[in-house]
């Protein structure tokens, strides 16, 4: 079993992807995201041939742009292809979340 330390890639805010680099697979990726206190404007979008489950691990996230609205810790959204939001923080304290993507059936191709 190979474990990886995700959370400790990422220092103060930005984010983190366990992928092929790491796993030797391109069948799957997760991504660990930090938003520092008063954060705004990071853009949560698949690209062509990929879809995301964006979960809200502690704290909120405020969203707009195809999908909008408060993604409140432990929810979570599904994205597909092109869409895309942006992601803010407006509390005072960190948000942490997490994205697990892949290929769309009969999506991109490396």
């Amino acid at each position: 079993m190979k474990v990886f330390d995700v959370s400790s890639k990422v220092t103060g805010t930005g984010e983190y992807i366990l992928g092929a680099d790491a796993t030797g697979s391109h069948a799957c990726y997760l991504l660990y995201g930090v938003l520092k206190a008063g954060e705004a404007g990071r853009e949560l979008k698949p690209g062509r041939g990929h879809e995301e489950i964006v979960l809200a691990v502690s704290g909120d996230l405020e969203l707009t742009g195809d999908h909008r609205g408060i993604l409140k810790q432990g929810q979570a959204i599904h994205l597909l292809g092109e869409e895309a939001c942006l992601a803010a923080n407006p509390s005072a304290e960190d948000v942490v979340y997490v994205i697990a993507g892949g290929h769309s059936p009969n999506g991109h191709q490396h």
